[in-house]
């Protein structure tokens, strides 16, 4: 059913207020795999080596959202379907409106070279079992999840 262009407004008018309303917002994060390995990124602006992401923009689906920040923080495209691990409550000390997509990617190849920029510093691939100095809690615990089946949290975590 098809809806006319009075509906259209209204509905469009009515979900953009209850978005001013309810404040809320939807983020992605993506673990690259290979085998042990895992690629993290560490942002020029906040502290901590973390899995590339970003904000969910308008018209884009979560998995398009999670491959565009992926590339656009570390050059890496994913080839193929990612899996969709979980969905996470972000209540960090900055805001407790936040819901994270976490996506794991297997096939991947390298698009474009990294280049540091104003928001990504560095990028790398490190072993599970050896992570690299001030790794944020919330990367630590996704990895524990999805390599030692620990317990899922609903919390994204800080």
């Amino acid at each position: 059913m098809q809806m006319n262009r009075f509906q259209r407004v209204r509905a469009k008018v009515y979900l953009n207020v209850m978005g001013l309303w309810r404040r809320m917002t939807l983020g992605t994060r993506t673990m690259l795999v290979d085998g042990d390995k895992v690629l993290l990124i560490r942002h020029a602006y906040i502290p901590g080596w973390q899995f590339p992401g970003g904000g969910v923009e308008p018209g884009e689906t979560l998995a398009g959202a999670a491959a565009r920040e992926l590339q656009e923080e570390s050059g890496y495209r994913v080839i193929g379907p990612m899996q969709l691990f979980g969905m996470y409550h972000n209540c960090s000390p900055i805001t407790d409106r936040d819901h994270v997509a976490f996506y794991v990617g297997h096939k991947f190849e390298k698009a474009v070279e990294f280049k540091p920029s104003y928001e990504i510093a560095e990028i790398g691939w490190f072993d599970r079992s050896k992570l690299p100095d001030k790794v944020t809690p919330a990367t630590s615990q996704r990895i524990d999840e999805y390599f030692d089946d620990a317990p899922r949290r609903d919390i994204w975590g800080y």
